[in-house]
């Protein structure tokens, strides 16, 4: 039987694959969106964020402080790092979201796993700012890379869950390498976290970006609860990580939502995370729906600790929260 050993969360920013000084750079692009979310839900570009918040954010969106923030967010992911390489897993489960990468809008499942042989991933072209590009090859996608998959496996959680009520959607080829990889999500775990010690994994796809189907927060922690089920129920005696990538709050920072998920998750509360506004899981809040999965998924396995930043990158507040957190015996 397959045993649940190990959980962890992780924020993927590209912050996290640059130098503090280059967050200044990204801090200049924020006056561009067009798009921010603020805790009420309403919609409002920079200069409505930036009306609505007062700028107070202004003593903290420095250099100085970047520099202290990024030093704090990569000792957390070196902990998790070697957190993972402790666990001596077999397998790793990734709770990640799609963003235009593997899928298009041609089809988006809700929620789909990946059966195939090799996690593909793959330069992204075009012009970028340098910021973006440095972040490429943080994610792994500055070039073409293979990385070890579990195609049985998957296949037996794909199965698992249809058994038990969850409609999943499966992909088993990344028939345009060119056009389409696995993203981000995945790459981030991969070059930051697993580095040399690259075991097995299973892509677990949850769409989180692209309405109308976006699972309600509800729905994810409670197929988070199946998954374990399914997981423990698998006749290989391996020893499983599962890790959720991506989050918390941005592209406007929302302390008091991020605050709210990761205490819910320190404590093993699950009510909180099943009551989540879906309104408040729009852009790259949504990413907050992969951890209320793990969440689920590692429900009864202790948290053992626990690092959040509030990154706010402009006096308006744009930024976003980092997370890093891990759970074992």
């Amino acid at each position: 039987m397959s045993q649940i050993v190990f959980g962890a969360g992780t924020s993927h920013s590209p912050l996290l694959a640059l130098e503090p000084e280059m967050w200044v750079e990204r801090a200049r692009d924020d006056v561009r969106f067009t798009e921010l979310q603020l805790e009420d839900g309403r919609i409002v570009d920079y200069a409505g964020l930036a009306e609505a918040s007062g700028n107070r954010h202004a003593p903290v969106a420095t250099l100085e402080n970047f520099r202290e923030q990024w030093s704090r967010a990569n000792a957390a992911l070196d902990r998790l790092a070697g957190d993972i390489a402790n666990a001596r897993l077999d397998l790793l489960v990734i709770i990640g979201d799609d963003q235009d990468e593997l899928f298009k809008l041609e089809h988006m499942p809700a929620l789909a796993i990946y059966y195939g042989d090799k996690v593909v991933m793959h330069p992204r072209g075009g012009d970028m700012p340098a910021w973006r590009k440095l972040a490429s090859r943080g994610y792994g996608m500055d070039d073409a890379h293979e990385f070890a998959a579990a195609p049985q496996y998957a296949r037996g959680l794909i199965e698992g869950l249809l058994e038990r009520g969850v409609d999943i959607g499966s992909a088993a080829q990344v028939t345009d390498p060119v056009r389409a990889g696995f993203g981000h999500a995945f790459g981030f775990v991969h070059t930051r976290l697993l580095g040399q010690n690259q075991i097995p994994v299973v892509p677990v796809m949850l769409n989180t970006y692209f309405p109308p189907n976006v699972l309600r927060p509800w729905r994810c922690y409670d197929v988070g609860r199946i998954l374990r089920e399914v997981i423990e129920a698998m006749p290989d005696d391996l020893r499983v990580g599962v890790i959720a990538s991506g989050g918390l709050s941005h592209f406007a920072t929302d302390e008091t939502l991020d605050r709210r998920v990761l205490d819910a998750l320190r404590t093993g509360d699950a009510e909180p995370l099943r009551t989540l506004e879906p309104h408040r899981m729009r852009s790259g809040s949504s990413e907050i729906l992969n951890w209320v999965m793990a969440g689920g998924v590692l429900e009864g396995l202790p948290n053992q600790w626990l690092e959040y930043i509030p990154v706010y990158r402009t006096p308006a507040g744009t930024g976003v929260g980092l997370g890093f957190t891990a759970w074992y015996p």
